[in-house]
């Protein structure tokens, strides 16, 4: 500072000084300088994937990807996708959906990260703006061996080493955070989505396990009674011991059964709870009669997934958001390595008092100010810069593919969907009609065997067989509504 001050002075010495810096011709550079920018507004690439559905689309629209430009103004205004909650309509799930976005540890780790990139975001955009510190500074020091100590203290506001951003290196620096943080957002709205998909799913495992152990506990009760039935006639001379061990052997299969829908039960209940983040203490909606009609109540709790939308509908996945903002920030970060190219204009500036003693600072007499430039132009850096621009060219390249390739999962998830959807509708209405026919022929089999014109081993085959078609049949409802959830998360319930 004291030697900024000593300049200062001799110029008010030496008025003819002025003029070795001309002021019009440096504002005239500056101006052409800034011209030069480096930073590129982001554009998006065309989609690597078809415009449309192996469905007939329907005219809905399509809502626009977020923009640097928008969320500048107010970062925390990111266009969020439809909501879990269109999916969901029984109470209870919806509860168990709410509470699981407040307590799993996933989803909080992805808030937590979100709030981090946010702050790092700011103090990028902060480095476009001067930082004014308020300074107290001394300092002793001699010229020569017999020379006396001399003292120095200065005080006031001081800038130090403030870039003048002539070239965008600093705004493509502060695109890159800010992409990043958008890309962060995303990423955390894509885990709630799956996090609400991944709830929905295992609460419907959990209403298959509770539908298949109210049907095998049905069909091991009907068995103990064949048993006892089979025992009374074979104690009458009606049945041979063949016939017997045949009942034995369906009744301890159905109790293998019930076992294992037990053990499953309790698994899915488990899953389900680690994903709520808390025990499933509270009553779940009951689904299970040991029915056909048992899916019913879960089917009625999830809403209908439109299928007829353009594809386009894929670029608000939030994970496909998060993919583009990847690739935004790529870009503004070649900017920045192109920018390294040219000269690096800082300023360091000062105004306050300077004095030898502590008590004729601030006084009249002792102020001043200085200003120092500086550019800094690169001539050799061992090929530093051109190993920077390479690695964000690469960066950039690596962005780009990681973007299409997550719209083309995306494209291939919505297709899976698709197609399980109307293959799934099949295969239930094949399988109820196995259901009908089977259960015709325990029918018929039980009345030819009343009649004395069939074998027991024909009713025992005939209900290993509907009982076979009746786990079949709740296991296919319950994967339709399985299908409902994918396509919702796959769509993003867009």
């Amino acid at each position: 500072m004291t030697d900024h001050l000593s300049m200062h002075t001799a110029t008010r010495a030496h008025p003819g000084a002025r003029r070795a810096w001309p002021a019009l011709p440096a504002w005239v550079a500056v101006g052409l300088l800034a011209g030069c920018s480096q930073f590129q507004p982001y554009e998006r690439p065309a989609m690597p994937l078809p415009s449309s559905w192996p469905v007939a689309p329907a005219a809905l629209p399509v809502a626009s990807a977020t923009t640097n430009a928008a969320a500048a103004t107010d970062p925390s205004a990111v266009t969020a996708p439809a909501a879990w909650s269109a999916l969901v309509t029984d109470p209870a799930l919806r509860t168990l959906v709410e509470q699981a976005l407040q307590n799993n540890r996933d989803a909080r780790i992805a808030s937590l990260q979100v709030a981090q990139v946010r702050a790092q975001y700011q103090i990028r955009d902060a480095a476009r703006w001067p930082t004014i510190n308020l300074g107290l500074t001394g300092s002793r020091q001699t010229v020569g061996e017999n020379e006396p100590i001399k003292s120095t203290l200065t005080g006031g506001l001081q800038v130090a080493g403030w870039e003048l951003d002539l070239f965008g290196r600093v705004e493509s620096l502060k695109e890159v955070a800010l992409a990043q943080y958008l890309a962060s957002e995303e990423t955390r709205r894509s885990t709630h989505l799956s996090l609400a998909a991944a709830v929905v799913s295992g609460w419907l495992n959990l209403q298959a396990s509770d539908a298949l152990l109210a049907l095998t506990r049905q069909t091991l009760a009907s068995r103990e009674e064949a048993l006892r039935l089979t025992q009374l006639r074979l104690r009458h001379g009606a049945a041979s011991a063949l016939d017997l061990r045949l009942a034995e052997s369906l009744t301890e299969s159905a109790r293998v059964a019930l076992a294992q829908q037990q053990r499953q039960r309790m698994l899915d209940r488990h899953a389900l709870a680690l994903l709520v983040g808390q025990p499933v203490d509270q009553p779940l909606p009951e689904a299970a009669t040991g029915t056909p009609d048992a899916p019913d109540a879960a089917w009625q709790a999830l809403a209908d997934v439109p299928v007829g939308v353009p594809s386009t509908v894929l670029l608000n996945r939030p994970d496909i958001r998060a993919a583009e903002q990847q690739l935004a920030a790529a870009q503004a970060q070649m900017g920045a390595a192109r920018a390294a190219f040219f000269p690096r204009v800082s300023l360091t500036a000062s105004v306050g008092s300077a004095s030898s003693e502590l008590s004729g600072l601030f006084k009249g007499g002792t102020w001043g100010w200085a200003l120092a430039p500086q550019a800094l132009l690169p001539i050799f850096d061992g090929g530093a810069n051109r190993a920077g621009l390479e690695s964000a060219q690469a960066g950039r390249d690596l962005a780009l593919a990681q973007y299409e390739k997550a719209i083309q999962v995306a494209f291939r998830e919505v297709n899976d969907a698709l197609a399980s959807r109307g293959t799934l509708e099949a295969q239930l209405t094949a399988q109820q009609g196995l259901v009908q026919a089977e259960a015709e022929r325990l029918r018929l089999s039980e009345l030819r065997l009343r009649q004395g014109v069939a074998s027991q081993l024909e009713v025992l085959d005939a209900q290993r067989s509907l009982f076979a078609a009746r786990q079949a049949l709740l296991q296919v409802r319950f994967a339709l509504a399985q299908n409902r959830v994918a396509l919702f998360k796959a769509t993003a319930g867009i």
